[in-house]
């Protein structure tokens, strides 16, 4: 079987040749279940809790019974901190302590994060990018590649490591997301269709899943 291929352009948007990606990580057959899974698994691990009610326990005041147990004709009540008291204590209500977090394995993480690679590939929103020069800094210099290369409506850009004067040109650019090969992660590749990876981040990518 042969090995998928991309074509490599220059900032001017110029084709200048093709590169080869390996099979194993660009040409799997996606499986939109698991790929599914492991969103909904991420996306959950990112939730924090800030919804947080007082129980009977917790609420101020109450500490004797507003009136005596007999003979007032009405209901007995041990505090005026019981749930059915305005203002009382909460049952059931969210707890701080809720823990929304679902766990997923290594290799299924992996596996879904290759196959929506593979399935860019063969969507041709792959894209492959020689390097992104950085003389000035300027919004309006990324701006202008987005105009000229195959940049999608929205779109992730791969590079090999942290980039401080990158990160000022893309982060005021509308539907494009800057991450590092180490951070990509499959939540962030399902909201962009195309995936633009600088040249020197393949090797960096093999270098990361080749690991034992």
């Amino acid at each position: 079987m042969t090995m998928p291929s991309v074509k490599v352009y220059n900032i001017k948007g110029e084709s200048i040749g093709q590169v080869e990606l390996p099979e194993s990580h660009f040409g799997i057959k996606p499986s939109t279940s698991l790929i599914h899974s492991v969103v909904i698994a991420q996306e959950a691990n990112k939730r924090t809790t800030k919804a947080n009610t007082k129980t009977r326990g917790e609420v101020a005041g109450g500490g004797r019974k507003p009136w005596r147990q007999k003979g007032t004709g009405r209901a007995r009540q041990g505090s005026i901190r019981s749930p059915q008291w305005v203002g009382g204590g909460i049952t059931f209500g969210p707890r701080k302590e809720r823990n929304y977090s679902i766990k997923i394995n290594r290799k299924a993480k992996r596996s879904a994060l290759f196959m929506i690679l593979s399935d860019r590939v063969s969507h041709d929103k792959f894209v492959v990018v020689d390097k992104f020069p950085i003389e000035e800094p300027k919004t309006k210099i990324f701006a202008g590649w987005t105009k000229v290369l195959p940049f999608g409506r929205k779109s992730i850009v791969v590079v090999p490591e942290s980039n401080q004067a990158l990160m000022r040109m893309v982060k005021n650019i509308q539907n494009v997301q800057l991450v590092t090969v180490n951070t990509l992660n499959v939540s962030d590749l399902v909201k962009y269709p195309t995936i633009v990876f600088e040249q020197s981040s393949l090797a960096a990518f093999e270098a990361l899943y080749n690991k034992a």
